[in-house]
């Protein structure tokens, strides 16, 4: 998977090359609304490629261009731009743009400028295994993960009386910068709160982290038949239930599987109504390299978003692969 930053002061701008992108590319889609988030979201290793407006507010596409030079960030760049001027072109590849496409921008010649600096083909390059867990070992975290998760959906498909939809869980074993990646199908525009609760075993220990998204919480009033106005305080307590059950419900049964139990400590709220971004940012001292596996829960007829991610330390590598032998043995 590579991922691109498309950064424009418009929204509609966004979205438009978003949707140019070809369809079959596996990408990873962030967004900047100028170039100081742009340079921002390079430094979290968001952008392999850049798709840049020239005309923003707070930093421009040339300062963006002259600030990538200055800090040496690795990411192709291609101009996107209602500027046409060739002097405006000369300028953006004197400043180490790759190419330069007009606006609006169209599905092929978007293509085709992808094509042409070996974007796609980079996009079909086998992507190597995560250092330390090889495809056995994930195999078996993500069955390890599936019995849980289904429990957790069991629980809270009977409290809410709703269907839950089961993701396919998400194993990886990542730096904290890479945090933002697991949390790619919530959208970096959309408000979220979230909650963190640690946990504690025999040789392992880790942090949930419960994620509900802030366009959810009016669905979940429905669910639970709230008529009232739904406050800032009732919504803590809508997202406090739906972790403890996520949270509490999975946990357990990861443990009992690895014949073990957690102590869990208390939750702990990260944050009311903030970009994932920010939520990830505000905490990051508190995670480093880490097993994360990411669960992104939906109810189906409702619009609500809730992804949990179960974040184990690397210290506790060695006691969960050892507990794990005994699925790989023949």
């Amino acid at each position: 998977m590579i991922s691109v930053l498309i950064c424009d002061d418009s929204l509609v701008a966004r979205k438009q090359v978003a949707k140019c992108l070809p369809q079959d590319l596996d990408v990873a889609v962030h967004f900047a609304k100028h170039g100081e988030e742009a340079i921002t979201a390079l430094c979290e290793g968001k952008g392999h490629v850049l798709l840049l407006d020239l005309n923003m507010p707070v930093m421009d596409g040339y300062e963006t261009l002259k600030a990538i030079n200055d800090q040496q960030l690795l990411t192709k760049t291609i101009v996107v731009s209602g500027d046409i001027q060739p002097e405006a072109k000369a300028r953006v590849i004197a400043l180490g743009a790759v190419d330069f496409i007009q606006k609006p921008v169209s599905s092929e010649t978007l293509a085709e400028v992808l094509r042409k600096h070996n974007v796609l083909a980079l996009a079909d390059e086998p992507q190597p295994e995560p250092e330390g867990l090889d495809e056995a070992l994930r195999d078996c975290y993500q069955e390890v993960t599936n019995v849980a998760m289904g429990q957790a959906g069991d629980h809270l498909a009977r409290i809410m009386n709703v269907f839950v939809k089961l993701p396919i869980p998400n194993v990886n074993l990542i730096e904290v910068s890479e945090l933002h990646m697991m949390l790619s199908d919530i959208d970096l525009h959309e408000q979220t709160s979230g909650v963190c609760q640690g946990f504690l075993g025999d040789g392992i220990s880790g942090e949930a982290l419960c994620v509900l998204s802030d366009s959810s919480f009016g669905d979940v009033a429905k669910i639970l038949n709230i008529d009232e106005e739904v406050d800032d305080q009732m919504q803590l307590e809508m997202l406090m239930d739906v972790a403890s059950i996520l949270i509490g419900t999975c946990l357990s049964g990861i443990a009992k599987q690895l014949d073990m139990q957690f102590r869990q400590g208390h939750p702990v709220v990260l944050g009311q109504h903030q970009s994932v971004e920010d939520l990830i940012h505000a905490n990051k001292n508190n995670w480093r390299k880490t097993l994360a596996i990411e669960l992104s829960y939906g109810l189906e007829g409702y619009n609500v978003q809730c992804d949990l991610i179960i974040l184990f330390t690397e210290d506790s590598l060695d006691t969960l692969n050892s507990k794990l032998a005994h699925l790989l043995e023949d």
